[in-house]
């Protein structure tokens, strides 16, 4: 085709190409006025950043609320709702009126009990986290190390006892609300017989059995509040005497590691379980010179501090062996003094008792260990021998 053919189409590619740059070059402004004699183009926005504002501005679609799951221990025990009845003037009717004033007392029996199982629950989650608070303060400061027998921490342990003894209190006041319960459980039990005999009473009409099947449904439903305050209330009390009686031993082995101004650990007692392996044949004084004690403590001084390595190595015994048992042996040296000899078995009989008192204070039970004396040629000062079996 000759140029003179393509100019026209050069002067169109020309034009257009003016017009879509003008178009692109067009300001925001321009581009939202509408055209003179022209309804304005709906704009249509596609962008992810409208999708995202739009879905914020829409209201959430209504869904069904969900309620965090409730905490044990707290649950509340409220007694359904009576309905009013009508008097029908039989002497079915009179019985039904009997029967709802019962119910009605029952339940508020039952409302009492429950507002005194809240009060004490309140008190003693008080309780116990003062004694936490307390303890952890005092866990802080020994962790870190302190002076021995620090009267701080000493009055810090003495405010935890008597926090941790008024956890110990609540015990019997739940044991007192159980026998309540337990007695209204049997008035429900009866209250709940009695309405289901009177359907055999004669001279009712239908209005009479109508609200009768009302009235134990009713009685039907307080019975299951009961039975869940009582088996609620029964957990209550075993949780809070295994926590008494396990906080009551960590309480006593912080004790020890205050006298010794460092942390010592928890209870050994939350180590040891099962039956302890029986005493050797021959006494535990038959195993000083024939087999390797787990510890030796040597009281070549006064004051002498073994308690950290003690718990250390006990503990770690306990955790191989849960069911291990220990005989605390007392090895005083031997010769030819007999009254020398005396003195020393004595002095080294008082060094294991107080091993022993040690270890009971750091919650190893009493049926765990035995105690024993004897001398040996080998030793040249007061010993004392801890055995694992």
């Amino acid at each position: 085709m000759s140029s003179r053919h393509l100019l026209p189409f050069r002067r169109t590619a020309v034009v257009i190409g003016a017009l879509l740059f003008a178009a692109g070059c067009t300001t925001p402004q321009q581009d939202q006025a509408p055209a003179a004699g022209n309804q304005p183009a709906p704009q249509v926005e596609n962008s992810a950043a409208t999708r995202t504002a739009a879905a914020e501005a829409t209201p959430a679609a209504a869904a069904p609320a969900i309620s965090p799951p409730e905490i044990l221990g707290t649950t509340v025990f409220e007694p359904p709702t009576v309905s009013s009845m009508r008097p029908t003037g039989t002497v079915v009717g009179q019985k039904i009126e009997s029967l709802r004033d019962d119910l009605l007392r029952l339940q508020q029996q039952l409302a009492d009990e429950n507002n005194q199982l809240q009060s004490l629950r309140i008190s003693a989650r008080q309780f116990a986290g003062n004694y936490h608070s307390l303890k952890a303060a005092m866990n802080a400061r020994l962790q870190v190390g302190t002076t021995p027998g620090n009267p701080e921490l000493v009055a810090q342990w003495n405010q935890a006892q008597s926090e941790l003894q008024q956890v110990g209190a609540s015990i019997a006041a739940l044991n007192t609300l159980a026998s309540q319960v337990s007695g209204t459980a049997s008035l429900s039990a009866f209250l709940l017989e009695s309405t289901s005999t009177t359907f055999e009473l004669r001279g009712a009409v239908e209005e009479d059995h109508r609200q009768l099947a009302v009235l134990e449904d009713e009685v039907n439903k307080t019975v299951v509040v009961i039975d869940r305050l009582l088996n609620e209330l029964t957990d209550d009390i075993a949780r809070t005497q295994n926590y008494f009686a396990n906080e009551r031993l960590n309480l006593t082995a912080m004790q020890v590691a205050i006298d010794n101004g460092e942390y010592i650990g928890g209870s050994l007692a939350n180590r040891a379980y099962g039956v302890p392996a029986p005493a050797p044949a021959g006494g535990a004084v038959s195993q000083v010179g024939s087999r390797q004690p787990l510890a030796v403590i040597r009281f070549h001084r006064d004051n002498v501090q073994y308690e950290q390595a003690l718990f250390t190595v006990v503990g770690a015994a306990l955790e191989r062996r849960p069911n291990a048992a220990f005989d605390i042996v007392a090895v005083a040296p031997a010769g030819s003094d007999s009254a020398r000899v005396a003195l020393d078995t004595n002095r080294s009989r008082r060094n294991a008792e107080n091993v022993l008192r040690t270890l009971t204070n750091m919650g190893l039970p009493a049926d765990r260990m035995t105690l024993s004396a004897t001398s040996s040629p080998s030793v040249q000062v007061n010993e004392v021998h801890i055995y694992v079996r």
